[in-house]
């Protein structure tokens, strides 16, 4: 738009308008047109001479009126649908939906099995562990770490060293050592104290053969035992000849009753100097019970003789033939 004060005198007949007041009309002129550029655009309307003049002294007045902002047109009916994270009914869920949802579902802890549930602390102090996934198979879930066995009378049969078993495994352990083993050392007149763990989870194949077949120690499924200490200093080992035949036969039917796979002496040659516990799981619960309870070994006799008693008759001297008997 070309606006001048000079124009607007000669169309309204304002010859005698004064210079100074054409030079201010024309500076704002300017910044209305100016203000009004690319942001956004003012509409200028000139005053009407009748309005504009009168009997008051000739003013050029301009009104500026306010620039309307256009509201935005509204979405058609056939546009797609803004995505807001939710899934459409009858869509999949998006991907970048379902990845939050499936961390937070890992970081919560599972529920406590029903084994964890059952061993209180009132049976064996044997605290939680996270799951072992590891090479080959080995590893296992629901695993404690069983330190201790607690006695019917509060009394700790502690475990040497602490075993890595599945709840399972733990709680036969358990059961065995309060019911079977504690009963025994009661009929020797003393109480169970320790146990002696040779072995609990390992990740290795079968009698630590490379390339066997995984052994249930590295499930988390068994435990291997050499003997149970007793409060009055004794150890009973399960593989000593030594020890009487009736007891070791004792804890001989203990394990094989509780567990499904007992080993040790004439099993293999892995075995004579330990017992493998395991409950391994089979068809037809199938169980495997191969312990020899050897009979004690013979004494042996003494390589030197024994001294002659001091109450023997004297020994008798061999005569000679010929010779004279006469001092």
């Amino acid at each position: 738009m070309n606006f001048s004060a000079e124009k607007s005198s000669r169309k309204l007949g304002i010859g005698t308008l004064d210079r100074r007041v054409a030079a201010m009309v024309t500076v704002a002129a300017a910044l209305f047109c100016g203000l009004a550029g690319p942001v956004v655009a003012r509409e200028i309307r000139l005053i009407p001479p009748l309005e504009l003049f009168g009997k008051n002294p000739p003013k050029l007045r301009a009104s500026v009126q306010p620039a309307v902002i256009p509201l935005p047109r509204p979405r058609p009916a056939e546009a797609p649908k803004a995505e807001t994270g939710k899934a459409e009914p009858g869509k999949a869920e998006p991907e970048s939906a379902k990845k939050p949802a499936e961390s937070a579902a890992k970081a919560e802890p599972p529920p406590p099995s029903a084994c964890r549930l059952a061993l209180t602390e009132e049976i064996a102090i044997a605290p939680s562990i996270a799951d072992i996934e590891g090479p080959g198979g080995c590893g296992g879930e629901d695993l404690v770490r069983l330190e201790a066995v607690v006695l019917a009378d509060k009394r700790k049969v502690a475990v040497k060293p602490a075993a890595v078993l599945r709840c399972k495994m733990a709680t036969a352990i358990a059961d065995w050592i309060r019911n079977d083993i504690a009963p025994i050392a009661a009929s020797l007149g003393s109480s169970v104290s320790d146990l002696d763990n040779f072995d609990s989870y390992e990740c290795r194949g079968r009698n630590r053969v490379v390339g066997a077949r995984l052994s249930e120690h590295g499930r988390a499924n068994a435990l291997d035992v050499r003997a149970v200490k007793l409060a009055n200093g004794q150890s009973i080992h399960f593989t000593d000849r030594t020890v009487t035949r009736e007891l070791r036969e004792a804890v001989l039917h203990s394990v094989c009753a509780r567990f499904s796979t007992v080993l040790g002496p004439g099993s293999d040659w892995y075995h004579e100097d330990h017992i493998h516990l395991d409950i391994a799981e089979r068809r037809n619960n199938y169980r495997i019970c191969q312990w020899n309870v050897w009979d004690p070994l013979p004494e042996v006799a003494p390589m030197l003789p024994a001294e002659r008693p001091a109450e023997a008759p004297p020994r008798e001297v061999a005569v000679r033939s010929g010779a004279s008997t006469k001092p």
